[in-house]
């Protein structure tokens, strides 16, 4: 599952729910898949599904308090603040099988690739950067550590099929649409439950 076409997918399920019980049902139901993504040390598609919920259109509809909040805790794995500090401590200590967020992987490639010369000026003339090119190692080294190992999990055509389909997201346009309708601008947000 790609993470644009997911992150579509979850919006546009829970938006198109006519009555707010049916939403908050279905983004509880989500919050559960996070929690067993997050067992099976999959933090791409956890993150894919927690963009998906903390989106504008999602985010600024009405939810009850117990819900907000476990959104909230389930945030603050991925919480971007001290450069992921929670979030590498966590996958520091997992074991493999693993899929890592592979956006903050490019982001810490990038970082070196730009933040160090290809080659280093001694006394003896300019050389390569060894240190950069080991930093690079030990960044796609870790990558390949996670998939030493296979996961062992049985195939659900169902929710293969569910996964697959998604010919039906919204475009963006159309959720704030729907989120309008369903919550108007400047209408004062209900108290939460």
């Amino acid at each position: 599952m790609s993470l644009p076409s997911s992150f579509r997918r979850v919006r546009s399920v829970i938006i198109l729910q006519e009555k707010a019980q049916d939403r908050e049902k279905l983004l509880l139901k989500f919050l559960k898949i996070m929690k067993h993504l997050r067992k099976l040390n999959n933090f791409n598609s956890y993150l894919a599904v927690l963009s998906a919920l903390d989106s504008a259109p999602l985010r600024r509809l009405d939810w009850q308090k117990n819900t907000t909040e476990s959104l909230e805790e389930l945030s603050s794995l991925i919480d971007s603040s001290s450069s992921f500090r929670v979030y590498r401590a966590a996958l520091a200590e997992v074991e493999p099988p693993c899929i890592p967020y592979l956006g903050l992987i490019l982001q810490d490639l990038t970082f070196v690739h730009l933040g160090n010369p290809d080659n280093v000026t001694t006394s003896q003339g300019s050389k390569v950067n060894f240190c950069k090119r080991w930093q690079q190692f030990n960044i796609l080294d870790t990558l390949r550590s996670y998939q030493q190992v296979a996961y062992s999990l049985q195939p659900d055509s169902d929710i293969i099929s569910f996964f697959n389909d998604f010919n039906d997201h919204l475009a963006e346009e159309a959720l704030w649409e729907l989120s309008l309708r369903i919550r108007p601008r400047n209408t004062p947000r209900a108290n939460q439950r």
